[in-house]
């Protein structure tokens, strides 16, 4: 039958892309953060002394400017294969309930109702992630605290590491 063309029903009609629409960033496929905290503070928080200096300090300093308090709590990753030179290591979250821990001991915290806060949990390394984080907030600085140790000085210290590479200022609490 040439030249007769048969009309498809509208309900299968297929939606064809538009070409002159770009696709979506990855950026904005991820949920936004909290309007509330955008602006405010991050700081690295894994209940040590050092950390719970670092939040003190990261209070204040999210009081003084009136923003939220990003505590970021970064949990372990462990290779699960060694690596024997033909391929990268694979990298697997442990389960870490030290966040749940961390979690309910800050929410009792009666110094923590002087700010609005929020905890976020992370798996990774330390220092991509809290710039991760401080990216996604777009914060005013990422507060830290000091490493001590033999860990710290042979394989460089987080706040070492981070003050390197970050993008916004990096605060180092002794």
């Amino acid at each position: 039958m040439a030249g007769h063309e048969i009309p498809e029903p509208a309900d299968r009609k297929r939606q064809v892309a538009d070409p002159t629409v770009t696709p979506r960033a990855a950026e904005e496929t991820r949920h936004a953060c909290d309007p509330a905290f955008r602006h405010g503070v991050v700081v690295g928080f894994d209940g040590s002394t050092s950390s719970e200096r670092a939040l003190a300090y990261a209070i204040g300093m999210a009081h003084r400017s009136g923003s939220g308090l990003i505590i970021v709590h970064v949990a372990n990753r462990l290779p699960t294969t060694v690596w024997a030179g033909c391929e990268p290591p694979v990298f697997v979250d442990v389960p870490d309930h030290r966040t749940e821990v961390l979690g309910l001991e800050l929410a009792c915290a009666e110094y923590l109702a002087e700010v609005p806060w929020i905890l976020v949990e992370r798996g990774g390394d330390i220092c991509h992630e809290l710039e991760e984080v401080g990216r996604e907030y777009s914060a005013d600085a990422i507060v830290v605290g000091s490493t001590h140790g033999l860990v710290g000085r042979i394989f460089g210290s987080v706040a070492g590491r981070l003050a390197r590479r970050a993008q916004r200022p990096v605060i180092v609490i002794p």
